[in-house]
């Protein structure tokens, strides 16, 4: 979503870094396309000046311009301000009481039902604790029946809430059975409209009477823009919401959502959809996506997801690999299979640092087939040591992998660029790093 507000940011922060000494119509000139490039991706107008005004008064600063790397400072500038805007600092769950209730409210047709499954999958398995789902719906036909299939598929158990014929039974009733059958949080997943009005909020504002909520997260579209942040600004009037949960954040829209909503309604970015998968859901950190806006990947993340997928006998093994420079291609084979069991590699080009300078194509599952079949098609002299590899061999393994010697050469450059950025990656905490990178 955010790749093209990325692209020009880089641009910008490449002139900058082209200028021997930096004055004040140089920071001006860049904040100029940085306003641009914001007003571009449908960031709201007020944010923009209030963003670019205190990078400004922190950029021209003596002590910035007379440094011996201005334009560096200027990029920790701009990443600590897009830090605070985009809320500063991550804000996990707070679950009190027995049970812990948890309210999603938004819009109709935002992905609340799909988005309480993906929830309590991130709750179970990360908070360890034991989850209901609680469908609340009284509006929507079938709203019932597709939480009661995500919850099949999730592993985890849906109220049957058919006794019921108003939220405020269902809710009432969720509390009786969660503290009779000892569940520690309750979800639910409550109606929409398709616009904000009286009725919906009066519902809504009997629901937490009811429940008092630990959370009250509001659910938003992230590819609707500005009409995610006006109605977020609407339901913060009358609940008292403790986040928003931005849906389709992998999507194609312009981004200016998650750049203005907390600023905007005064209420955190607390998680990401990024896929459709029930695990495609993240905690929000605002640091870490400040860092992929710029450009400076997110290994954080990446570790997150890595160590989720990567199995950690093998992992170790890599580490020795890697530490005596023994990463080699049958090592890079194993490890394209197991990134590719995990999905990660949709999403792993742009978490790497200076990894999306190697995305000539986009990488897919196809082409990790491809690659896994041209190493394959080597010999284990070949796949141990690729430097013997020369354009006899390459044709042999090409006809063997039934490809061409162009991604025979593509796979050899993309493994060489990889161990570089391996290397880069594991410098400052190659243990850590590399035990959950997996690469």
């Amino acid at each position: 979503m955010l790749e093209a507000i990325s692209e020009r940011f880089q641009k910008v922060f490449k002139t900058l870094r082209g200028e021997g000494h930096l004055t004040e119509k140089h920071v001006d000139e860049a904040l100029g396309e940085i306003r641009r490039a914001l007003l571009a991706a449908d960031v709201a107008l007020p944010v923009v000046k209030e963003f670019t005004a205190r990078v400004r008064e922190r950029a021209v600063g003596e002590e910035v311009l007379s440094s011996l790397r201005p334009a560096h400072q200027v990029v920790k500038i701009v990443h600590e301000e897009l830090t605070r805007l985009l809320g500063g600092e991550q804000k996990p769950l707070r679950l009190k009481g027995f049970p812990a209730p948890v309210l999603l409210v938004g819009l109709q047709g935002t992905g609340k039902t799909t988005t309480c499954a993906k929830l309590g999958v991130f709750i179970k398995n990360t908070l360890r604790k034991h989850v209901l789902l609680v469908p609340a719906d009284c509006q929507r036909l079938a709203a019932r029946e597709q939480l009661e299939q995500l919850g099949a598929q999730a592993g985890l158990p849906v109220l049957d809430t058919r006794a019921w014929s108003t939220p405020e039974e269902i809710a009432r009733g969720a509390l009786l059975e969660a503290r009779r059958k000892g569940f520690e949080v309750l979800l639910f997943d409550t109606a929409g409209r398709l616009h904000v009005d009286d009725e919906l909020m009066a519902e809504l504002e009997t629901l937490n009477g009811i429940l008092k909520p630990s959370e009250v997260l509001f659910v938003a579209d992230a590819m609707t823009g500005q009409d995610a942040v006006r109605s977020a600004e609407a339901f913060a009037a009358r609940l008292p919401l403790t986040g928003v949960l931005l849906t389709k954040l992998d999507g194609d829209a312009r981004g200016g959502a998650a750049l203005s909503v907390v600023t905007v309604t005064g209420t955190p970015l607390r998680f990401a959809g990024v896929g459709e998968r029930l695990g495609d859901l993240e905690p929000f950190h605002p640091d870490r996506m400040a860092s992929r806006i710029l450009g400076m990947g997110d290994m954080l993340t990446l570790i997150e997801k890595a160590q989720a997928t990567v199995d950690a006998q093998r992992a170790e093994e890599l580490e020795r690999k890697l530490r005596k420079e023994g990463f080699d291609l049958e090592d890079l084979r194993e490890q394209l299979r197991q990134l590719r069991s995990g999905g990660l590699m949709g999403q792993i080009m742009d978490l790497i640092p200076g990894a999306k300078a190697l995305k000539g194509q986009q990488v897919d599952d196809r082409r990790l087939k491809r690659f896994e079949a041209i190493i394959c098609s080597m010999t284990p002299r070949e796949r141990r040591h690729p430097e013997i590899i020369k354009g006899s061999h390459r044709r042999r393994i090409a006809r063997g992998a039934g490809t061409t010697v162009e991604e025979v050469n593509r796979l050899l450059r993309q493994y060489a660029e990889m161990r570089k950025l391996v290397k880069r990656a594991g410098s400052g905490d190659p243990r850590r790093v590399l035990r959950s990178l997996g690469m």
